[in-house]
């Protein structure tokens, strides 16, 4: 690697700096602010949140629910990337796995509580096609359907992507060997597997555990520990102590998880080569994975039909006559333009300078000998432990006496802090991939470290950094539990006018903002990955 340069500095003393105040400091005040008591510091405000029932039942709520999402999500993913790896569905299916499962991440995860409610409610579509309720949706039943949605796709990709990496030529030798199907199902996909389907458990329940926004559209009366959090911070007389106590806790299942990922990493199998190869044909598979495939893919869609279909009508169920008045209404709002432009602001913001920031930080690690380099190691694991709410409520307590309160400066900082862990591994990943010297040949033939950046690294990574503009953008359309506690009248976007809707029972509106923003995110995704084709075309 070349020798460490003014210049290399000049970038990682920002990044350093950046991560000290935005991530490092906003942790310490929280962890600070929840020993603070009006007599001083002390263990009472812990001892009180320990010892209210209540609380303790919303984080034992939390935890249960997490847990069998995350056991059902780990199923139905492995069963999906099963069937897209190991069998010879059609084609078309394959295709339309592919697609149709990445259609929730598209969507903020509060509207996923409103789509069950018109689906599953006593008046809902499915309801009204099956000719009877089929079970209550608000609290456990309707938490569970939501969270499963929400983290189904997460999981998918990470299995998926590791069964790329499994040598389908042990399965043949398996079978020759005359392992039973038993046998060698377990030696041959679900041994090597073992530790993604360890890491796609616990992401699963990370995900669960920390998300807002499905409990406040149809948690009910069935508590979990983030509307606990939202009502101590928000509710008529807050507690900002309790609240930094609760988010503290928070992090703990968050960090227990981070910890069980990195002794899983060590039962994932490394094979030296890979063979590519057909699987056989066995027609009972295929058939009875092509099916179950197909219930999980329509499942999980169908639930979503309802909103593009309510708010073309008069009057879901009643008048189903078609009309255009609900979404013209909605779009005659200057208070909707104003949301939606702030939304595209804020993730076009956090996009651009997201990505540079996550790039710059991959290029340093992965391409420089600079002293510190793993340090954004250790940001992107400490940016993937702590859940959104916590991270908003850390900046809320910070800045609350600055310039930067009530600012669209602030939303920005925070999403590109939370979502940096992915973008920053994309780019490692990509990075760490190419010549090791490419560099060192560069200056020999007279061009700087940057120009050998901007000429030779960029250029080569151009994929990846379209695929992380693309993810920071789409999560910061869709996210409602990073910035619920940052967002004023000002300030708020698409997902937290949501929110407000739900008050005034507006579904409608509802549905046609989240229409808004899924198509926005389709038509990004969609651009993005066009570019990307184009760039691997000629390469």
């Amino acid at each position: 690697m070349p020798d460490v340069k003014p210049v290399m500095r000049i970038i990682y003393i920002p990044i350093l700096l950046f991560f000290t105040a935005f991530l490092v400091v906003p942790l310490g005040i929280l962890f600070v602010r929840s020993f603070e008591t009006s007599d001083g510091f002390s263990l009472s405000n812990y001892l009180s949140v320990l010892s209210n029932a209540e609380l303790m039942a919303s984080i034992g709520n939390s935890i249960k629910i997490s847990s069998l999402t995350a056991v059902i999500t780990t199923f139905l993913a492995f069963v999906l990337a099963y069937a897209l790896n190991c069998t010879n569905i059609y084609k078309p299916l394959k295709a339309a796995i592919k697609t149709g499962i990445l259609i929730p991440m598209l969507l903020p995860t509060i509207t996923y509580g409103f789509a069950i409610i018109y689906s599953f409610g006593n008046q809902g579509l499915l309801t009204k096609i099956t000719g009877e309720n089929l079970f209550g949706i608000y609290g456990f039943n309707g938490l569970l359907i939501g969270y499963v949605i929400y983290t189904l796709p997460a999981a998918f990709l990470l299995i998926n992507n590791s069964f790329k990496y499994i040598d389908k030529k042990f399965m043949i030798v398996s079978n020759l060997m005359g392992d039973g199907v038993i046998r060698s199902f377990k030696n041959t996909i679900v041994r090597p597997l073992l530790g993604t389907l360890g890491g796609a458990f616990v992401l699963a329940f990370i995900l669960s555990f920390t998300d807002f926004g499905i409990p406040a559209s149809i948690g009910g009366t069935y508590t979990v520990v983030a509307t606990q959090l939202y009502q101590v911070m928000l509710g008529s007389i807050p507690d900002f102590n309790n609240g930094a106590v609760i988010a503290v806790l928070m992090l703990l299942p968050a960090v227990f998880g981070v910890l069980l990922l990195n002794y899983l990493e060590k039962l994932n199998f490394h094979y030296d080569k890979f063979t590519a190869i057909g699987m056989m044909q066995h027609r009972g598979r295929d058939v009875s994975f092509g099916i179950v495939s197909t219930v999980i893919l329509i499942g999980m869609l169908s639930i979503f039909a309802v909103m593009f279909i309510a708010p073309f009508l008069h009057s879901f169920p009643y008048d189903l006559t078609f009309t255009l008045t609900h979404i013209i209404d909605t779009f005659q709002s200057s208070d909707v333009r104003t949301v939606y432009q702030n939304s595209l602001f804020i993730a076009l913001s956090t996009a651009v300078l997201g990505t540079l920031i996550a790039f710059c930080s991959a290029v340093l690690n992965v391409r420089t000998a600079i002293k510190g380099r793993t340090s954004t190691d250790i940001i992107s694991m400490m940016t993937n432990t702590v859940p959104g709410m916590v991270l908003g409520l850390s900046y809320l307590f910070l800045f609350n006496g600055s310039s930067l309160k009530g600012t669209f400066t602030i939303i920005v900082l925070c999403n590109i802090v939370h979502y940096f862990t992915t973008p920053y591994l994309m780019a490692k990943n990509s990075l760490s991939k190419m010549n090791p010297i490419w560099e060192t040949t560069g200056e020999l033939l007279g061009d700087s470290w940057m120009k050998t950046v901007y000429r030779v690294l960029l250029p080569n990574s151009a994929s990846t950094v379209i695929e992380m503009f693309s993810y920071y953008f789409i999560n910061s359309m869709v996210t409602i539990s990073g910035i619920i506690f940052l967002v004023t009248a000002q300030t708020s976007v698409v997902a937290s006018k949501i929110k407000e809707l739900q008050h005034f029972a507006k579904f409608n509106e509802i549905f046609i903002l989240s229409i808004l923003i899924f198509l926005t995110n389709l038509v990004v995704k969609l651009l993005c990955d066009h570019f990307q084709k184009r760039k691997f075309n000629h390469l």
